[in-house]
């Protein structure tokens, strides 16, 4: 089974980074192809058309996206929504390829506000594209980070994110 893990964030000391960091440890330990895409590496390109040439790193993340069969998606909460960086790579990834792709989410936010908003924004954007999304998202809040560790409560959250979607995948092979 191949895996993409991404991290949605564009800022440099990104929490959703470190959170998804973790997520890709986690999985890569469970599952071998499991590949990191991070939009704070700042190597996507802004989307232009689809008759446009982009950079390589834009080509392979749009490609490692189109062939996994599962999705790990980290996305921040910038003004009541998922980030800019995040709907940018979508714009790459060509939907009638992705039917039947499965996703898990994460979802990092200041407070406890907004979560289920862009839960479903995001569950919506997967919905275009056709892919089954595990219900049961991450919530987390920049408290359970300090000093780039995870909570104990936020890894095993995190965890159970990653083993049920997993099994969902599995489940749907089959």
């Amino acid at each position: 089974m191949k895996v993409v893990v991404i991290s949605g964030s564009p800022r440099k000391n990104a929490n959703t980074q470190i959170i998804m960091k973790y997520v890709y440890e986690y999985t890569k330990s469970k599952n071998q192809d499991t590949k990191f895409i991070n939009l704070s590496d700042g190597q996507i390109e802004c989307y232009r058309g689809p008759d446009e040439e982009y950079n390589q790193a834009t080509k392979n993340a749009a490609q490692d996206i189109t062939d996994a069969d599962v999705w790990l998606i980290g996305s921040p909460i910038y003004n009541s929504f998922f980030s800019a960086a995040l709907k940018n790579l979508f714009e790459y990834v060509n939907y009638k390829e992705t039917a039947g792709k499965v996703a898990g989410m994460a979802i990092l936010a200041a407070g406890n506000i907004g979560f289920i908003d862009v839960q479903t924004l995001i569950t919506q954007l997967l919905s275009y594209f056709k892919v089954i999304t595990n219900p049961k998202a991450v919530f987390l809040t920049t408290e359970s980070i300090t000093e780039n560790n995870i909570s104990e409560d936020g890894q095993t959250r995190l965890k159970e994110m990653v083993d049920e979607t997993l099994e969902l995948a599995k489940k749907l092979e089959n």
